[in-house]
């Protein structure tokens, strides 16, 4: 005579159960922990997000706040950035224009439209990178900043790089190369060439190209513009970025 083999597996105690007060459930389809996961994920973004949004509200008062500077004091409103905070491209102009002051954004009117336009040509779009400048207040009659404004902003400048984290910067005009680079040669030399610079022990790719409003001016320059352009192209491409 044989015995049963029972499976103690599939023997509930019901009285246990309900002495436990609970409502169980015994379902056959497999959790999605994946489903779980990608929750977390999110959640875990959102943090990140507002953590960004919060630290460059930070920066933007810090910078608002100092004192004795020629450029705030002639100023309208602090220029610091726009865009997507969290784009692997971040975009570096010189300083605000009258535009610019006036609304506190950067790289409108017809720079903005020029700079639109270089940028749809490699399938950008400008909402979906980050703009900035070197210096975040106007110069008196649209000057080129000093270097010595230049070094006193470039500590803003590196610390609001570390906050975005880009993959790639692009530096638009000689301004924006010395605050960054620490050049005051001439653009033209420097320009559409891939540097490595390191902010607060992480290396970043640089280019330097020139910026939109000189190109208003000197239009035949466009043609060099458009080469390093195709350079930052192939550059996504290489690293496989997604803008």
């Amino acid at each position: 005579m044989s015995k049963k083999v029972i499976n103690q597996n599939t023997n509930y105690d019901s009285e246990l159960l309900n002495s436990i007060g609970s409502d169980f459930i015994f379902d056959e389809n497999p959790i999605n922990r994946l489903e779980n996961s990608s929750s977390s994920l999110n959640k875990e973004n959102d943090v990140y997000q507002v953590n960004k949004e919060k630290e460059l509200n930070e920066l933007k008062l810090q910078i608002n706040s100092i004192n004795d500077c020629s450029l705030k004091d002639n100023s309208k409103k602090i220029v610091l950035g726009d865009g997507n905070i969290n784009s692997s491209i971040m975009l570096v102009g010189e300083a605000p224009g009258m535009e610019e002051d006036n609304a506190g954004l950067p790289f409108l009117g017809d720079v903005g439209d020029l700079l639109t336009k270089m940028l749809i040509a490699i399938n950008i779009k400008k909402e979906n990178i980050y703009s900035t400048y070197a210096v975040n207040f106007r110069p008196p009659d649209d000057r080129k900043p000093t270097s010595t404004e230049i070094k006193r902003y470039s500590q803003f400048l590196q610390k609001q790089i570390s906050i975005v984290g880009p993959k790639i910067i692009i530096l638009m005009g000689s301004t924006a190369m010395e605050s960054l680079t620490g050049l005051n040669g001439k653009i033209s030399i420097e320009r559409g060439k891939w540097k490595e610079v390191i902010v607060k022990n992480t290396t970043y790719n640089v280019i330097i190209t020139f910026n939109p409003s000189y190109l208003l001016r000197v239009p035949e320059n466009k043609k060099y513009s458009w080469e390093d352009l195709k350079k930052i192209k192939q550059k996504i491409v290489d690293l496989k970025l997604n803008i």
